[in-house]
């Protein structure tokens, strides 16, 4: 049943959404200060293109470096990658088919707008740290 909902999922949303986390990366990564902030975007975007089957997790030995990593990345990314979700799920809200992928691109929106100190993990295993 992932596999269904994650190929749907990647022809109605997934893949504009990652294209649009790996352009995020990309500027990111022009400057050695951005490198983990677009190493973020390359993971959060790998999530968005397949998200059913995973989740993502607080990490426990995240400290104070990811809360004001965090308030970088709003003013630098996480705005506008969360706009494109709510647009995206407000999209996907019109047709029936899509509501329950409009719900899953609304639950993207907190790990869009603060992904440090949060690990993506499976659901099988959502206590899993490294």
């Amino acid at each position: 049943m992932k596999t269904i909902l994650n190929i749907i999922w990647l022809v109605l949303c997934g893949l504009w959404l990652f294209l649009g986390y790996m352009l995020a990366g990309l500027l990111l990564c022009i400057t050695i200060i951005g490198i983990p902030f677009g190493i973020a975007a390359f993971r959060i975007g790998v999530y968005a293109l397949w998200p059913f089957g995973y989740t993502a997790v607080e990490r426990r030995d995240a400290g104070a470096g990811s809360l004001i990593g965090n308030v970088l990345w709003v003013v630098l990314a996480g705005w506008w990658l969360a706009l494109g979700h709510i647009i995206t799920g407000i999209a996907l809200f019109v047709t029936i088919i899509g509501i329950p992928f409009a719900i899953a691109n609304f639950k993207l929106i907190p790990l869009s707008l603060m992904p440090l100190g949060k690990e993506i993990v499976p659901t099988d295993q959502p206590f899993a740290t490294r």
